[in-house]
């Protein structure tokens, strides 16, 4: 009994040592991979959308193209669509990611549903934009929202910007389901980022 209760507690010892680690060390730079101090201050188109949010994620990375060669991949992304270039073989129904601009998915509207399951019934919708500057998602119960946004730095670079905000629900099965996004969202985000990136740069 003795060692089974030593078990417990070394057990209990090592999580909680984990999620310290990831609270205190790992998730403060995972909301914010990429971006400048100014970046994550600032007040971006969409913030008003949810309040008080558990989640608030700015990411960026430097594309060598312009907004204007940029913004066509971004209004083609959705599963059942142009893919979301993060990992098809979890978000996207193992269905590899466009690699070319899709004419017949340069449409956008207010409103517009944008899919984020292979099934097509899950996702955001488009609750606000500017042509070649960003594109703003949200959740039908204003939740969640995902900004996505385009900002020269010369003639031939472009920041692109997310901030993701997420306002939780402490219930279960919902809790599992946001715990699981808050660890590993950076992973799906960096690896979308960057294939917008590659995909910009090769165009260009």
């Amino acid at each position: 009994m003795a060692r089974r209760a030593f078990v417990r507690v070394r057990n209990l010892v090592r999580v909680a040592a984990a999620v310290s680690a990831y609270m205190l060390v790992v998730r403060p730079r995972q909301l914010r991979w990429g971006a400048k101090d100014a970046e994550v201050a600032r007040t971006m188109p969409g913030d008003e959308l949810v309040n008080r949010p558990h989640f608030n994620a700015t990411r960026a990375v430097t594309i060598r193209a312009t907004p204007e060669a940029i913004w066509p991949w971004l209004v083609q992304m959705g599963c059942t669509r142009a893919g979301l270039y993060s990992y098809d073989w979890i978000d996207n129904g193992r269905k590899p990611s466009a690699e070319r601009i899709v004419p017949e998915l340069q449409q956008i509207e207010l409103g517009q549903f944008v899919p984020l399951t292979p099934n097509g019934k899950w996702g955001m919708w488009v609750k606000g934009f500017e042509p070649d500057r960003w594109m703003l998602w949200g959740r039908k119960h204003d939740d969640a929202s995902l900004l996505w946004s385009l900002e020269p730095v010369d003639a031939t670079h472009t920041r692109l910007i997310t901030r993701l905000r997420v306002r939780y629900v402490f219930t279960f099965p919902w809790l599992a389901y946001y715990l699981l996004q808050d660890v590993g969202d950076i992973f799906m985000m960096r690896k979308s980022m960057l294939g917008i990136k590659r995909r910009a740069e090769r165009a260009a």
